[in-house]
């Protein structure tokens, strides 16, 4: 008699990577992931996935992953059922919280995991203890974006859709290299080049989207102000700026004017030499249709937010914005991080950017959340970098969701020094890893493969998320284990049975997603928000008639160049920049448990230029050490002209790593610390 054979089972879901939102299909045999498979119907990638994509089923059910909840005794962790860390969890935090007050307590949500879970996060955080101490990660990445483009256009997101970028003239890549860190993205933009559409990367590295261009400035690290300011002051003084849209669409440009007039030859500043900058401004002015595609060039430095706003005023002062082919495009470099800001885990704001400011936004959270007149807080929260350092006083208790900030954060050491003041901590994962040691409890959450939900991609785009195989051992959805803290605190409006059920919860206080239904969202487009009704058929292109601002206008502004917090001297004579490579993700939690990730870069590396390493006797492939005031790391030294001389280029994603190195200089507006400039020094290892 033959064995029965079990069936092969496709299950049509998100990646889990970067914010691009590829589809594909995970293929699981009975409760066993088996393989990824194509899912052409997926308008973003069109079948196509990048190494990352093509190999996310194998990080899911290998060994080590977190089963039951631990809690630590001693100096030990110790297995606990879920009733023993439920009730340790809401005691610790209720006592602090009473005795110490709402500004005690931190709270923060990955924007890896899905909308559903950062939705459900703040809403505990906001009802149980009336904290706006809540943020997400896109404060290390992309939380510039979200400032930067809503003081220029009113919406703190991407203009267009990725495949837009066919219908332009030209593409400018600022400070982005799609070809490795969003290569689905990076792939529209080959489309165009081989279409004919001509493609700029501005970037003071030769990465692989820079090889790929059709013309390649190199600039100085960290001075984008004073290259855009140098373009603007050319393109007002030939007369190419549209005026129309300036004079029905804008406001700001006097101011804008005065400033740029400081910059007509900023070569000093930038070292783009005068002539190219003004054939860039023309060509950029000039073009029917150009688009500015950016990414944590620009975003993760003490100047962010100005540097986006910069690229907002290239695009209003060329009226480059509101229809196909133009706009301001931030890459999103998590599969979330759009997302986690839309459901309101920002410590400013509500689901929706519903600001926690105005009472008539929190006179409406109280009725829709059952809770006491008044009692929700007005006053900005403490974002995540500011919530590190404030550990120990005020913050006694954090909860961090989905995250790995001893590896993650700027100056790792700083970290695991403020986890060290803790009162108590607890961390829910997936895998354990290296920031898990600091905690008081962690518990198992659930994976993208593991539960149903939704990714919000760079382009606004709400994708679904749809269950595949089961979670490990007692391992529970993100969303059921805040639902269960919720309910042990007798909270109403936590009784959510399924995803579906928080993604409603979530509707039904967010007007620009009400019409975002699972319903609409089954089909492979899904629905691009703003999408205020369930008749409406969403909103791919933003800003085509007015701004998202209250006055309908977008805004241009003056903005000095300011150098970065730290530069190079006799001490740490050496620039590093830190980036992306296309084999890892973030922390490696995931992609370094994928076979072929891992043999591709097994560890931790540093591009150094072929003359600086000439001087201190470096040979390809040795290692090296690299050291700035905060700590050292060893690195794989990688000999090449990519980088200029005095300037070293690191990967974000090892533990030990560029993390051990870089600044916590904070941007005043954003408050994103300054993870792309630090001074260093380079030594030869005898020994190696």
């Amino acid at each position: 008699m033959s064995e029965e054979i079990t069936p092969l089972k496709y299950t049509a879901t998100t990646c889990p990577y970067c914010g691009v939102g590829c589809g594909l299909n995970l293929v699981s045999k009975g409760n066993e992931l088996v393989g990824v498979e194509p899912y052409k119907r997926s308008p973003i990638n069109e079948g196509k996935l990048c190494p990352k994509g093509a190999t996310c089923w194998e990080s899911v059910q290998k060994p080590g992953r977190l089963t039951k909840p631990l809690i630590k005794k001693g100096d030990k962790f110790e297995e606990a059922s879920w009733d023993e860390a439920i009730d340790l969890i809401t005691k610790k935090f209720k006592e602090i919280s009473d005795k110490f007050g709402p500004r005690a307590l931190g709270f923060q949500t990955s924007c890896r995991t899905v909308n559903e879970d950062c939705y459900a996060f703040q809403k505990w955080a906001r009802c149980a203890f009336k904290t706006n101490n809540v943020d997400n990660c896109a404060r290390i990445c992309h939380g510039p974006s979200v400032a930067g483009l809503s003081l220029s256009f009113g919406s703190g997101a991407a203009t267009n859709p990725f495949e837009d970028v066919l219908n332009s003239d030209l593409i400018v890549m600022w400070g982005s290299n799609a070809v490795e860190a969003h290569p689905l993205a990076g792939r529209r933009v080959m489309q165009a080049k081989k279409k004919g559409i001509k493609i700029v990367v501005v970037d003071p590295r030769l990465s692989a989207t820079a090889r790929i261009a059709d013309e390649w400035i190199r600039f100085n690290p960290s001075t984008h102000i004073a290259l855009a300011n140098s373009m603007m002051y050319w393109i007002i003084k030939e007369g190419l700026e549209d005026k129309e849209f300036i004079a029905k669409r804008t406001k700001g440009f006097e101011d804008l004017k005065k400033t740029v007039e400081k910059y007509a030859d900023a070569e000093k500043i930038h070292g783009v030499p005068l002539e190219k900058v003004k054939a860039f401004a023309r060509e950029y002015a000039n073009a029917k249709n150009a688009v500015i595609i950016y990414c944590l060039g620009i975003t993760e430095l003490t100047t962010g937010t100005d540097n986006v706003r910069s690229m907002g005023n290239l695009a209003l002062l060329t009226g480059n914005i509101g229809r196909p082919g133009v706009g301001v495009n931030p890459l999103r470099g998590q599969n979330n991080v759009q997302g986690a800001c839309d459901m309101g885990a920002y410590p400013n704001v509500f689901s929706g950017y519903q600001a926690v400011a105005v009472p008539e936004n929190r006179a409406k959270m109280e009725k829709l959340w059952f809770l006491k007149e008044g009692s929700l807080p007005d006053w900005y929260g403490v974002t995540l970098t500011e919530q590190i350092n404030q550990c120990g006083d005020p913050i006694k208790a954090m909860y961090v969701l989905g995250l790995n900030p001893v590896v993650s954060y700027p100056d790792s050491n700083h970290v695991r020094a403020s986890f060290d003041k803790l009162d108590f901590l607890v961390m829910q994962d997936i895998y354990w890893n290296e920031s898990c040691e600091y905690a008081d409890v962690v518990l198992p959450g659930t994976c993208f493969a593991e539960k149903d939900g939704t990714f919000t991609s760079g382009e606004r785009r709400v994708n679904r998320v749809r269950k595949a195989v089961d979670g490990p051992g007692e391992s529970k959805y993100d969303w059921e284990i805040i639902a269960m803290l919720a309910k042990k605190m007798d909270l109403k409006g936590f009784d959510w049975k399924t995803a579906k059920d928080v993604w409603d919860d979530m509707r039904a206080v967010t007007p620009g997603q009400f019409g975002v239904t699972y319903e609409k969202i089954e089909k492979p487009e899904a629905i691009h928000w703003p999408c205020p009704t369930i008749e409406h058929p969403g909103t791919p292109i933003l800003h085509k008639e007015k701004f998202a601002a209250a006055d309908g206008l977008g805004t241009m502004f003056g903005l000095e160049y300011k150098p970065p917090a730290e530069v190079a001297d006799a001490e740490y004579p050496y620039t590093l920049m830190t980036g992306r490579c296309i084999f890892h993700y973030h922390t490696r939690t995931q992609t370094d448990r994928c076979a072929v990730l891992h043999y591709e870069v097994p560890e931790n590396y540093v591009q150094i230029n072929t003359q600086d390493a000439k001087e201190l006797g470096i040979r390809q492939h040795e290692k090296i050490k690299v050291t700035s005031r905060r700590g050292e790391s060893i690195a794989v030294a990688r000999v090449s002209d990519d980088v200029a001389p005095k300037v070293l280029y690191m990967p974000m994603h090892f533990a030990n790593g560029a993390n051990n190195l870089t600044n916590t200089a904070l941007d005043p507006l954003s408050k994103m610390p300054e993870l792309k400039h630090c001074a260093v020094k380079v030594e030869k290892i005898k020994e190696a």
